[in-house]
């Protein structure tokens, strides 16, 4: 058998498949709520407790259910037996109220690896679950704001998350440097504390801010 291949039409037309729009074809809309993978890393935080029985006084405002408010009356060893002030401070028998910080936790040293990214938040929401948990502590945190350097203050980090200074000067400050957004503030000093009315709100940050 012999294949004929002189006969077979070697002409053949290919047709090209062109693309056409389909009438059902819609554009997709974007993704709503996506969020940004969570960045990898953790900062260091430690934490070390405070008890009653350490006597740390307070001077400034701060919550009562913060410390105990104790009675003294003022006290006459600086003064010789018989001297004039010793025996006007005894006649007078004044009393003068002190501060005693209650069992707290205070967060003594905080850094990120990477600034501006919530690790620092996520790990000071952790300190206060902490101390919500702790029966002892009853949710009560504070502070010692210390300027890293001359130029910087972590007092506008923690003044974001509710802290607050028993002085209520330096709260303004802050607060100034908060509304203009000003990213250094000066250098405060000071114990900075949670008042209970942002406890609940700090650790709901990120989802309400």
């Amino acid at each position: 058998m012999i294949n004929n291949i002189g006969n077979v039409n070697t002409n053949i037309q290919l047709t090209t498949a062109k693309a056409t729009t389909s009438r059902s074809s819609y554009q997709i809309p974007p993704i709503i709520g996506f969020k940004k993978p969570p960045t990898v890393g953790k900062a260091e935080l430690r934490l070390k407790k405070i008890k009653r029985s350490d006597n740390i006084a307070i001077v400034g405002s701060i919550d009562d259910d913060y410390v105990d408010i104790v009675e003294e009356e003022c006290p006459t060893m600086n003064y010789p037996p018989g001297s004039e002030n010793y025996l006007f401070f005894r006649q007078q028998k004044e009393k003068y109220k002190l501060k005693y910080l209650k069992n707290c936790y205070i967060i003594d040293y905080i850094q990120s690896p990477i600034s501006r990214c919530g690790l620092g938040t996520a790990a000071v929401k952790n300190a206060v679950e902490k101390a919500m948990f702790d029966s002892k502590t009853e949710g009560r945190i504070v502070t010692f704001s210390a300027p890293v350097c001359k130029e910087s203050s972590p007092a506008i980090f923690f003044y974001k998350l509710g802290f607050r200074f028993v002085e209520d000067e330096k709260n303004e400050i802050i607060k100034e440097c908060v509304i203009k957004k000003i990213p250094d503030a000066p250098p405060q000093c000071g114990i900075m504390y949670l008042p209970r009315i942002n406890l609940h709100k700090l650790l709901r940050y990120g989802d309400v801010f």
